[in-house]
């Protein structure tokens, strides 16, 4: 997930998923309950070259201000988890595969690629004349050098799991084989072949994440640990980056290099990292930024009437759960307690009246926008409300606790207004139950941190899915990935998650998905609150934006209208 990996949007604050899935004969059907049929991911075709029609030049200088959220921990794009992070990796590494405006996926550095007959042989065939920003011919060796990269362990890449398809890759990322075993390789300068153990649904998707892309192995090899800074970085895609400047600023600028540099129209893009929706909102209102990924709930009635122009809320591949950390000595270890948790949790109240941004109250995981899934559901979802507290009450009894024996509990999220709005609810929710709620907040970077380590007990968690696949969000809980705040390890869903994929038949992969999301549920080891809208402000007179559900947005194809 971007989810990647992990995703952090609350309808306009959002984590990646990274949290980080499609083939080309079988796409996922993406609707919205709003209406609006969204471009969902399209098959590749020759007759979809990413080389859209050139963008006329405009006669005012074309500065792009992005309010993105929170600072980002790396531009490498191998060590990035967020959806603040990979929006900048995606402006400056192009991958094989990429994105076109509108989310369908388009050719990128491969201008085409063929795939065997039994689906285990993929040969990509690069363009020709690709440079880096500083000129160095661009290979299929660095192709080959940077999916070795992404799979070693000391890169620790949060979605390297979802390569494990390629001949290897399992092996190579636990540290069982050197890289040189990866199933990829370079015959010669222009073409690229990957060799898969087993078809997969999802590797198409999976290679047009930015973790994916090629990298410049003569700077990388020359200084590993200082390669991504601006006087030190070069780039494949269409930007490069011009300063970074932490807790301020960071300024891309166009690369002359990439190959299709003429159709990019904007002279100039600048990532703030505003991480407070109304301090977003603020600056979007004085012009100071042109597009606002963080839309305040308190704000949003008075948004839809005074900036109707230029609000955009859509419902997207994204979940908003609390992660629950099941190792020993966590007081929600103990699955009663889990249990009662979420028998106590009043989805619709968070939903309708803390945020009533048209969010989707989730007694599921998997989003339901991924139609093409047969999701899962809690047993007690048509429970009415009286029954489900009376059980939440007899176990937190059975467990020791109650409102004579309160449990002391830490919530911790990472620092949004809205965040802490849903966490203030649910200690108000818990309290009947004996929980004597402490809430916690933290900056997102240390918040992913403390998570991964374990350094929590109940923690707001969100998922964006980087592939339009039900895996995405369910591979994240598998023993080996690093995604796995939980903690959970169980051979029972490590055997669903690892069946599903290697499973060529649809169906079959369907029941594989759909029995590890209910294992999630049955056992507690989340608790979800609902599917993801986003809602961002985008500056009227900006070109080449578009809605699409898995929320990517290349600034390669925006611009600005010319003044009148």
């Amino acid at each position: 997930m971007n989810r990647s990996p992990p995703v952090d949007r609350l309808a306009g604050a959002r984590l990646g998923v990274a949290a980080r899935h499609v083939s080309r004969q079988s796409l996922p059907a993406i609707f919205v309950s709003t209406g609006l049929l969204l471009s969902g991911l399209l098959p590749f075709s020759p007759a979809q070259a990413a080389d859209t029609e050139p963008l006329s030049p405009q006669h005012a200088p074309q500065v792009l201000r992005i309010a993105n959220g929170a600072e980002p921990g790396s531009l490498d794009p191998q060590r990035t988890n967020g959806t603040w992070e990979t929006r900048i990796t995606r402006d400056l590494f192009e991958p094989l595969i990429a994105y076109a405006a509108d989310g369908t996926l388009i050719a990128g550095l491969a201008e085409r690629w063929e795939v065997s007959d039994d689906g285990l042989r993929w040969t990509f065939h690069l363009r020709e004349g690709l440079e880096w920003s500083d000129g160095t011919p661009l290979t299929a060796q660095d192709a080959v050098f940077a999916l070795r990269r992404l799979m070693t362990p000391e890169t620790a890449a949060h979605n390297a799991t979802l390569y494990y398809p390629i001949i290897n890759g399992r092996a190579v990322n636990t540290g069982e084989l050197p890289p040189e075993k990866l199933g990829v390789s370079a015959p010669d300068a222009q073409t690229l072949v990957i060799l898969l153990s087993h078809p997969s649904a999802t590797l198409e998707q999976t290679l047009a994440m930015s973790e994916a892309a090629p990298l410049p192995r003569h700077i990388i090899t020359a200084s590993d640990s200082q390669w991504t800074r601006p006087a030190n970085m070069v780039s494949s895609g269409a930007f490069v980056l011009k300063e970074w400047a932490p807790q301020s600023h960071i300024e891309l600028a166009p690369n002359s290099h990439y190959y299709a540099a003429g159709k990019v129209a904007l002279d100039t893009v600048v990532y703030l990292p505003i991480e407070e929706g109304h301090a977003a909102l603020n600056r979007f209102r004085a012009g100071e930024v042109d597009i606002a990924y963080s839309v305040p709930a308190s704000h949003f009635a008075w948004i839809k009437k005074h900036l109707p122009e230029a609000l955009h809320t859509y419902p997207i591949l994204g979940e908003y759960f609390y992660a629950f950390n099941l190792r020993d000595g966590s007081p929600v270890a103990d699955p009663r307690i889990r249990r009662a948790l979420n028998l106590a949790t009043r989805r619709d109240v968070i939903t309708e009246r803390i945020l009533g941004m048209g969010q989707i109250p989730s007694l599921h995981f998997v989003p339901n926008a991924l139609t093409d899934h047969t999701g899962g559901r809690f047993d007690f979802a048509d429970w009415p409300m009286e029954k489900r507290m009376a059980r939440a009450r007899e176990l937190m009894a059975e467990a020791g606790f109650g409102p004579e024996h309160p449990l002391a509990l830490e919530l911790r999220y990472n620092t949004l207004e809205d965040h802490k709005k849903i966490a203030v609810a649910l200690g108000a929710m818990w309290k009947p139950l004996g929980v004597a709620a402490t809430l916690t907040n933290t900056e997102a970077a240390v918040h992913y941190r403390d998570l991964a380590q374990g350094n929590y007990q109940v923690g707001r968690y969100g998922m964006i899915a980087t592939i339009a696949d039900a895996y995405d969000f369910l591979n994240a809980f598998t023993s080996d990935n690093t995604s796995n705040a939980p903690g959970l390890h169980s051979p029972t869903y490590d055997a669903l998650i690892s069946a599903a994929a290697s499973e060529g038949d649809a169906q079959a992969r369907r029941q594989h998905l759909h029995e590890a999301e209910q294992y999630l549920l049955d056992n507690d080891v989340v608790l979800p609150l609902y599917d993801y809208v986003t809602s961002s402000l985008i500056t009227p007179r900006l070109e080449g934006w578009a809605p699409n559900a898995l929320d990517v947005h290349p600034s390669r194809f925006m611009h600005f209208e010319a003044s009148p």
